[in-house]
């Protein structure tokens, strides 16, 4: 860090310390909230998830939508549906994915208006 972005005087504000202290998860939540971040940081599944903010769709469509193949598809939709991030359901041979649920849709949403309102 750059001596302007620290503080010049050591003094804590304990009531702050504690109160953001409440804020950290235990690990037991912690670790999973970051596998979530680690599998929205890779481009083609962000792609595939913004496929999938309004509507759920076919495999086949979404590796259309994103220029991938159906097999690199389906494996990305697998690790994300580990995480928790998409689900899906079956329809004769097709398989139809969406988000899973609205936090999902709210997380990226949001992250996408941030992204747009910055400099």
């Amino acid at each position: 860090m750059k001596p302007d972005e620290r503080c010049q005087e050591q003094h804590k504000h304990t009531c702050l310390i504690q109160t953001a202290r409440a804020h950290i998860l235990d690990d037991d939540k912690l670790d999973p909230l970051c596998d979530i971040f680690k599998v929205l940081s890779d481009p083609t599944r962000m792609r595939i998830i913004l496929t999938l903010v309004d509507s759920e769709m076919c495999v086949c469509d979404i590796a259309g939508a994103v220029e991938c193949s159906q097999s690199n598809v389906s494996h990305q939709l697998r690790l994300m549906r580990q995480s928790g991030i998409v689900k899906f359901r079956k329809d004769g041979k097709s398989v139809y994915y969406s988000l899973d649920d609205d936090h999902v849709k709210t997380i990226i949403v949001q992250a996408v208006n941030h992204i747009s309102h910055m400099g």
